[in-house]
């Protein structure tokens, strides 16, 4: 390992370049010592920069590392935030080619559209006011790192190890109990499947509680670092995996279902 770190510009075209060609790298964190979450979020923005440069346009944000469990693994005290694109959006898609990912996840995701400010405090009438709607999501999740062997600095400056994501049928929150509305968002059960087998469960308590909380600790992230902009209306956000995330391969059909939170099943078919 060496003590003398490369320069954020150098660790963002080592980043970038494996993106582009999908290939793997070893993590920086076995390679550069003191490569911490700070630097990351330098690279991370760099990254951030140069594909605003290139046309690429903002259409949200990720949390990840939002299953507590996973903490003690990954040496993470808090989840990580990161950018969506318009290119990764996919909208009520029913197929999605995985040419260009780096060995991909699927995982089963809820997804919100601000319509304003989220507060850093949990009071659901609040929060769900700055939501316009939700729906079913599946992240598609990658890593440029072998055989996804990454400490959270790792994760963060590799885009997040963000993919792609696809976005199911929107649920209007008007006109819904916020306080009903947000008990569901805790206790309500997804279902994992692929092909017609069942592969996997979780409730919206794995994601930090509940997916309303991780939007409102995304938006204390926003107010406690200064390279996290503050969350705007029109915004989409992924809150994190309900279930564990799942190599995927082409050809494969995946499903999801939210029991009773009251939004579509999504249907994806992978090419």
């Amino acid at each position: 390992m060496s003590d003398e770190r490369p320069s954020t510009a150098e660790l963002a075209d080592e980043l970038i370049g494996c993106a582009d060609a999908a290939r793997l790298l070893a993590p920086p964190s076995q390679r550069f010592a003191g490569f911490d979450l700070q630097f990351a979020y330098d690279v991370l923005n760099e990254i951030s920069a140069r594909r605003l440069a290139q046309g690429w346009r903002w259409a949200g944000r990720k949390l990840g590392y939002t299953n507590r469990s996973l903490w003690p693994r990954y040496a993470v005290e808090e989840p990580f935030w990161a950018p969506v694109w318009t290119r990764t959006v996919h909208s009520l898609t029913a197929e999605l080619p995985l040419a260009g990912l780096t060995q991909p996840k699927i995982e089963p995701e809820v997804v919100f559209r601000l319509r304003g400010p989220i507060p850093p405090d949990y009071e659901p009438e609040r929060v769900l006011a700055g939501v316009e709607w939700f729906a079913a999501g599946f992240e598609l999740v990658q890593s440029p790192y072998p055989s996804w062997q990454q400490r959270a600095p790792d994760a963060v400056a590799a885009y997040g190890l963000h993919g792609a994501l696809v976005v199911g049928e929107p649920v209007p929150v008007a006109g819904r109990d916020p306080e009903a509305l947000a008990r569901l968002l805790e206790r309500f059960t997804a279902t994992l499947f692929r092909g017609g087998e069942r592969v996997d469960s979780g409730t919206g308590a794995n994601v930090l509680g509940s997916p309303l909380l991780a939007l409102v600790e995304l938006a204390r992230l926003a107010a406690a670092r200064g390279d996290c902009p503050p969350l705007r209306a029109g915004e989409l956000v992924t809150t994190g995996t309900i279930t564990g995330a799942w190599p995927v391969l082409a050809g494969e059909t995946w499903r999801a279902d939210y029991g009773d939170l009251g939004i579509p099943p999504l249907t994806l078919r992978l090419l």
